[in-house]
């Protein structure tokens, strides 16, 4: 335990100090802003089935009318992470905001309301063409794809081999995305197939920018937290203090060597909300 509070452990860099202090300081100014699977929500083998911690939605309550705003970034469409979170209609949650499929789609809880972007056109050709790649290279076993709307996605965790799969699938993937104009966004044995141009860190940072924050936390679990980790070290360069968390750090080493701060799993990191919101209002 650090010397913040009983209730938060000390980031383990300088710049993870500055950013925590920044948003205990001024916590009206700050935005704190969270990945959902693996971060919010435990990993499961069927991602239909992924649902937020159980304390997750009164960490959040408690936690988001003390800050500037909470957002949910994520790669899943914004009404199912507002689904799978249970983020609609909770007291204190009144301005929550979800920037699913990576900033193009958001949901505010004002409004309840999803407002999205044009879909890729590439996204129906692959969705089309992927069944038969897979047959094709005989990856049927133990894998399957998830449609998610403005992007698809093969996973392989259920594969005989997860990690010899998704190595065998990751080539041909991006090129299969390639010929349409999009990109492969690799993660925990999952290669989504996504637009290029729109990822977390571009979402993180327009928000940042929206909201006028003067200090932000972000907190993810994968690969694709990677960019949200580059728009927080970018702001903290242009002056704007952050704190980066890692929710976990066996499968992901690359996010865990990058953060401030690694907590254990979504366990962890509503732990932390938890934590932060008790100091907030202590010092307050």
């Amino acid at each position: 335990m650090g010397s913040y509070s009983d209730a938060l452990p000390e980031p383990a860099t300088a710049a993870g100090r500055d950013g925590l202090t920044a948003v205990l300081d001024r916590p009206g100014d700050s935005v704190v802003a969270l990945d959902f699977d693996g971060t919010l929500a435990d990993i499961v083998p069927d991602p239909e089935q992924a649902r937020a911690h159980p304390e997750a939605v009164p960490a959040l309550a408690e936690l988001a009318p003390l800050v500037a705003s909470v957002a949910v970034v994520t790669g899943r469409p914004a009404g199912v992470a507002v689904r799978y979170g249970g983020f609609a209609g909770v007291a204190g949650l009144e301005h929550l905001v979800v920037l699913g499929h990576y900033g193009a789609e958001r949901w505010d809880a004002v409004s309840g309301t999803v407002h999205a972007q044009p879909e890729h056109p590439g996204v129906a050709a692959v969705r089309a063409e992927l069944p038969g790649l897979l047959d094709a290279m005989g990856a049927w076993q133990g894998t399957w794809i998830e449609e998610k709307g403005r992007a698809v996605a093969v996973h392989t965790r259920r594969a005989e081999d997860p990690q010899a799969a998704f190595e065998a699938l990751r080539g041909p993937i991006a090129d299969l995305a390639a010929r349409h104009g999009l990109i492969v966004e690799p993660g925990r044995l999952v290669l989504e197939v996504r637009p290029p141009g729109i990822d977390k860190g571009i979402a993180l940072a327009e928000y940042v920018r929206e909201t006028k924050a003067a200090a932000v936390v972000y907190a993810g679990d994968d690969l694709g937290d990677l960019a949200a980790f580059a728009a927080v070290d970018k702001l903290r360069s242009d002056g704007v203090p952050g704190l980066l968390l890692c929710s976990g750090s066996s499968e992901v080493p690359e996010l865990a060597e990058r953060a401030d701060l690694l907590l254990p799993g979504p366990a962890g990191v509503v732990g932390f909300l938890a934590g932060l919101a008790a100091t907030i209002k202590r010092r307050g």
